[in-house]
């Protein structure tokens, strides 16, 4: 059971010491209490753990100071949408807009190389008028002789061209505790130009220690990857990991699944989960085309794999692509073959632009196919 408490109630109030001594008292049942950031305000929540079936939904509902109470009933508590559950699905973070209606494109390179690529990808971006975008500056690799990023020291200037070029939103993957506090100096050095999403890679799914750390901090939304060998139940609670430890601003991102059924491409796309997240819990969805795909193959129609591969999840209702953009892919340090050239970014845009209208177009006929038909006049 979820209590959602009134604006004016957090801890140290009347009111909330009232209802903590009213739950208290109540034999088996243990709480936890979160804040939650919005836009326009922060509300407390106070999550029951233990025995809630035999307590009184109506007499909680009518304490002083509660506004909602909502019965949990999927597993994910947190980031799970319950019934009669009417708290929003999302956020907002350093002016952009993040919930389960929004779209934004997240374009750039896989692993941060040169100061000069890094400029003309957020050029590239800016002339289209995108406001997000991805660059990794710490990238685990199966070889361990492979490059692993610049790390820290390539955070000064990718943060301060991010500014100069009005990039609000930088995707970027973290293997380590230690990477937050790095992101944090770095910005806070220059002013913070720029925001980050902390994003977790597939194969930290399920490195719980990370996850709890990523989460304890307030700082930084998440975007979190789907795990390429495990279920999606496994992957949602690894988001609900994170919001278990205080930070519920999270992006769920499909990225294909470890699989040969799904050669030639490098994963097993599986974009038709894009509703059913969005059905089971409150997360924003993203896709991620590049790392499904992972090659540039064209096909008979002069579309490129990972276009159709994004555009299907689009048009399922994605809230968010993530792809792999380069200013000379064959001189990329990481995952080169996959990474689409900047000359075709204004194309990819337009493409992304069709797929998204055609959703919108999608949902609106859905309406009105559910809309009760008016009596027949008389």
């Amino acid at each position: 059971m979820i209590l959602i408490l009134q604006e004016h109630v957090h801890p140290g109030t009347p009111d909330f010491e009232a209802i903590m001594d009213y739950l208290a008292r109540r034999p088996g049942v243990s709480t936890r209490v979160q804040e939650v950031r919005g836009a326009q305000q922060t509300l407390t929540e106070i999550y029951l753990i233990g025995d809630t079936a035999a307590l009184d939904r109506d007499e909680i509902a009518d304490l002083p100071g509660v506004e909602q109470v909502v019965r949990v009933s999927r597993e994910y508590r947190i980031l799970g949408r319950h019934q009669d559950d009417f708290r929003p699905s999302g956020f907002e973070y350093n002016g952009v807009e993040f919930t389960q209606d929004s779209f934004e494109l997240f374009a750039g390179l896989c692993a941060v190389d040169n100061r000069e690529h890094v400029d003309r990808t957020f050029a590239a971006l800016a002339a289209q008028g995108l406001r997000c975008a991805r660059m990794g500056a710490y990238k685990p690799r199966t070889s361990p002789y492979a490059f692993q990023g610049h790390g820290a020291a390539c955070l000064p200037f990718v943060f301060d061209s991010a500014g100069r070029h009005g990039i609000r939103v930088i995707a970027m993957e973290i293997t380590h505790e230690k990477h937050i506090q790095e992101i944090h100096d770095a910005l806070s050095a220059l002013g913070k130009p720029t925001g980050v999403m902390l994003q977790v890679g597939t194969r930290n799914t399920q490195n719980f220690e990370l996850l709890k750390a990523i989460g304890r901090q307030q700082e930084f939304p998440v975007l979190l990857k789907r795990g390429f060998g495990i279920t999606l139940e496994e992957s949602i609670n690894a988001a609900e990991y994170l919001a278990s430890e205080g930070n519920q601003r999270v992006v769920f991102c499909l990225r294909g699944v470890k699989t040969n059924l799904g050669d030639p491409h490098r994963n097993l796309v599986d974009f038709a989960h894009v509703p059913v997240v969005k059905r089971l819990t409150r997360m924003p969805v993203g896709v991620d085309p590049s790392h499904s795909v992972g090659r540039r193959d064209r096909g008979p129609d002069g579309i490129e794999d990972i276009q159709h591969a994004a555009a299907q999840g689009v048009i399922a209702g994605a809230n968010l692509v993530l792809v792999d953009f380069h200013p000379a892919p064959a001189k990329a340090l990481v995952d080169g073959p996959q990474a689409l050239r900047l000359e075709e970014l204004p194309l990819f845009v337009e493409d992304m632009q069709i797929a998204r209208e055609a959703y919108l177009k999608r949902r609106a006929a859905h309406e009105r196919a559910r809309a009760p038909t008016p009596p027949a006049a008389l």
